[in-house]
């Protein structure tokens, strides 16, 4: 199994530790499409799954999700979260036995969901739907010094509810002088590139894991679509995600490595639980 290049202690230890300047922004990957992002002495995590969930409900099924990197932190350990996101309802992405310890953890804590999912998720979370902010494709909320923005996400479709909201989501968030843009699970769409050319993007986070109809899950960009869209949004810098968790569902990052080579695409593979830290330069 592989093993993160920081967990529980270390980990926690790294972010308590790592720099509040104004001109600094520092992200972590947690496994799978999980990254915590702080700045400002504030904290962002996007889309977190740290459990086993999916293990254990398919251990005795025939699509075993054999975990394949050991659990970076205990989420009830991360008491200092502001804001937590959740894209779509998929249960690497809303995980029951992930928030409803980190919300005890930070009962006041801003849990943001795609409107059409909103209900889902309180049941799932056993919270009055009240506690969660919702956001549609298009519209903007703000929380304490975030602010975040929804775009659709095509997974494999983008798909609405009968109301025309968006159940699967990304979010460009901005915090002081950055941007991140976390697409959630996405397939390239129609006027994608343009809708995300509004925002300067310093970090763009987005899946490798490809499609692959035998897998029987909905599929998500390769890493050679991954780094052409990095390019094409003009992101200062692309990080991948969305492997090395499950051995059913996973891709290797050298094509995307190479594909962001080729452009001349600035890039960054983590390990889990590895941090990065991104500095200004003005």
């Amino acid at each position: 199994m592989i093993v993160p290049a920081l967990s529980h202690d270390a980990l926690l230890a790294d972010i308590r530790n790592a720099g509040c300047d104004l001109g600094e922004l520092h992200l972590w990957w947690l496994g799978q499409s999980g990254f915590l992002v702080k700045s400002q002495g504030r904290y962002l995590l996007f889309d977190p799954y740290l459990s086993d969930s999916l293990t254990k409900k398919y251990a005795t099924t025939d699509k075993p999700h054999v975990r394949m990197t050991e659990l970076a932190v205990d989420p009830a350990r991360l008491d200092f979260i502001d804001v937590v996101t959740s894209s779509h309802n998929h249960t690497d992405h809303l995980d029951g036995e992930t928030l409803i310890p980190l919300v005890a953890a930070n009962p006041n804590m801003t849990i943001v969901v795609p409107a059409a999912n909103r209900e889902f998720a309180a049941e799932r979370l056993r919270i009055p739907v009240e506690w969660l902010t919702e956001i549609d494709d298009g519209a903007s909320i703000s929380s304490l010094d975030f602010t975040i923005h929804a775009v659709p996400a095509a997974h494999e479709t983008i798909e609405r509810d009968e109301q025309g909201r968006c159940r699967f989501l990304g979010y460009v968030a901005q915090i002081g002088e950055w941007t991140i843009y976390h697409s959630g699970d996405t397939l390239l769409y129609d006027r994608m590139q343009d809708r995300l050319r509004k925002w300067r993007i310093d970090v763009a986070i987005l899946p490798i894991n490809g499609r692959v109809p035998e897998r029987r899950v909905a599929g998500n960009l390769w890493g050679r679509e991954a780094a052409q869209l990095a390019k094409d949004i003009r992101a200062r810098c692309v990080i991948p995600c969305h492997y090395d968790m499950f051995e059913f569902n996973t891709a290797s990052p050298d094509d995307f490595v190479d594909e962001c080579s080729r452009l001349e695409q600035a890039h960054r593979v983590l390990q889990c639980g590895e941090r990065f830290t991104f500095a200004s330069t003005a």
